[in-house]
C-alpha cells in the first residue's frame, strides 16, 4: 500500500476546508449535508440581521460569526508562523449586527476563509505546526458550522 503524501494530506485538508465554507462541490459530502447551502457561506447567505442577532442557548449567529473571522486570522498567523499570542476573548465581543454591518461580517468571514486557503496552500507543509495549525483551524471551523447550524433551525423555529 502507497504512503500518503504529505501534499496529499494538505489538498484533503482545503477540499474538507472548502466543504465548510462553499458546501461539497459533489453529490457526496465529507462531513456537510448536501448541496452549496450547507457550508458557511450559504448558510449565512439566507439569514437576516435579526436572525443572526437573537439570543439562542447564550449565545447568537452573529457572536460565533465573529468568532470565526477572529479564529481564522489567528490561525492564518499562526500557519505563516506568528505564534504571537492573541486576546480570545475579544473573539466574542460581537454579538447584534444591524442591516449594514451583517453583510460585512459575511464578507469578512469569507475573506478570511480565502486567507486561510491561500496561508494552508503557502505554508502547511513548512512544518509540524503550521499543519497542525491548519488542521486545528479546520476543526474549529467544522465545530462552529455545526453550533451556526443548530442555531438557523432554533431561529427558524421561533
Amino acid at each position: 500500500m502507497p504512503e500518503v503524501t504529505l501534499d496529499a494530506v494538505v489538498n484533503q485538508i482545503l477540499a474538507i476546508l472548502r466543504e465548510g465554507f462553499e458546501g461539497p462541490p459533489e453529490k457526496w459530502s465529507y462531513f456537510v449535508d448536501g448541496g452549496p447551502d450547507a457550508g458557511y457561506l450559504g448558510t449565512l447567505g439566507k439569514l437576516t440581521s435579526v436572525e443572526v442577532s437573537r439570543p439562542i442557548g447564550g449565545s447568537t449567529i452573529a457572536a460565533h460569526v465573529h468568532h470565526m473571522i477572529f479564529s481564522l486570522e489567528a490561525g492564518s498567523a499562526w500557519i505563516r508562523g506568528d505564534h504571537s499570542p492573541r486576546n480570545w476573548s475579544e473573539s466574542w465581543k460581537i454579538a447584534t449586527v444591524d442591516d449594514r454591518e451583517w453583510p460585512e461580517l459575511c464578507a469578512r468571514i469569507q475573506a478570511g476563509y480565502m486567507d486561510l486557503r491561500k496561508a494552508i496552500e503557502s505554508h502547511g507543509r513548512t512544518d509540524e505546526d503550521s499543519i497542525g495549525g491548519a488542521i486545528g483551524a479546520l476543526a474549529h471551523a467544522a465545530y462552529h458550522l455545526g453550533a451556526i447550524r443548530q442555531k438557523v433551525i432554533i431561529a427558524r423555529q421561533m
